[in-house]
């Protein structure tokens, strides 16, 4: 298997992150190859860094066509460009939150998040991503943890001090039974978090990972139903 990881965002360290907990969960034989796109925004963190962030993601997806992958993942929890994407390829493309919350769905009955300080209403942006996959009735809580998305990399310890304290209170105030990462800045903490809160943590890198090679190996391929090839492919 040939998958190819989109980290939307142009920051190199974070780029690496995610490489290296794709790679350490992936299977042996699975080629994992995780690019930036040359231009976009340093970090996501409000609409219309997510606007930014499509055309880049789009051109990776068509190089990755043209060089034959078998699959794709985009690495960013607000999943940018995920259906446009899919309207460009019959090949499996996944986006880290949808693959985070479906896995939550199959480990509890109801699942928080913990996202970096955003620059938007948590609850309005949230509850209108949550309904794009129907999981509404599933969705708890979402919660900011006060670090903005460059900060998380500059204080690990610290990130894992405030997503304790903020999945502490999602569990016991919220009624969340999972909780999920809410970005791939957050890479390699789950389980750290795991072990501390007791509940079950999300990667959503991880998560879309392992959702992906077990659609390649079961080979199915995305419906052309609703996600229609485009009549004109510009990029």
């Amino acid at each position: 298997m040939r998958i190819k990881i989109i980290n939307p965002n142009t920051t190199l360290s974070m780029t690496q992150g995610i490489e290296k907990a794709a790679k350490e969960y992936a299977r042996p034989d699975t080629e994992i190859t995780v690019v930036s796109p040359e231009e976009g925004p340093e970090a996501i963190e409000g609409l219309y860094d997510e606007a930014l962030a499509v055309p880049g993601v789009l051109k990776e997806i068509k190089k990755g066509i043209d060089d034959g992958y078998d699959g794709f993942i985009i690495a960013c929890f607000l999943d940018p460009g995920l259906y446009a994407a899919r309207e460009m390829t019959d090949k499996p493309v996944v986006g880290i939150g949808e693959a985070a919350m479906h896995m939550a769905c199959m480990l509890g009955r109801k699942f928080s998040m913990l996202l970096p300080a955003p620059r938007f209403n948590l609850t309005h942006v949230l509850v209108e991503f949550v309904s794009r996959y129907g999981l509404v009735d599933k969705f708890a809580s979402a919660r900011g943890i006060g670090l903005g998305v460059l900060e998380l990399e500059k204080d690990m310890e610290k990130t894992k001090q405030v997503l304790v304290e903020e999945g502490t209170k999602a569990v016991l105030e919220d009624g969340g039974e999972v909780l999920l990462l809410g970005c791939a800045g957050m890479v390699g903490l789950d389980k750290k978090i795991e072990k501390t809160l007791n509940v079950p943590v999300i990667d959503g890198v991880v998560a879309a990972v392992k959702f992906l090679e077990a659609i390649l190996e079961y080979g199915v391929k995305t419906s052309k139903i609703s996600f229609r090839l485009p009549a004109r492919m510009k990029i």
